[in-house]
């Protein structure tokens, strides 16, 4: 298996965690369409941290 495979994936609060903001802030994002992408797994939301990061990045040099 690769490793972007085997990679965990992030959960809402890992990626509150990371960015710093509350939780209720990245659900307010994504029904603003705004935000790193997130997916559905079921009920829940996962983050690919790659991502994540990415989008932290084109934040800071927009």
């Amino acid at each position: 298996m690769s490793s972007a495979v085997t990679a965990r994936l992030w959960t809402v609060e890992d990626v509150s965690t990371y960015l710093g903001v509350p939780v209720e802030t990245l659900y307010t994002w994504r029904k603003r369409r705004y935000g790193p992408p997130a997916a559905r797994v079921g009920k829940y939301l996962r983050y690919d941290p790659d991502a994540v990061r990415a989008w932290f990045l084109n934040q800071t040099t927009a």
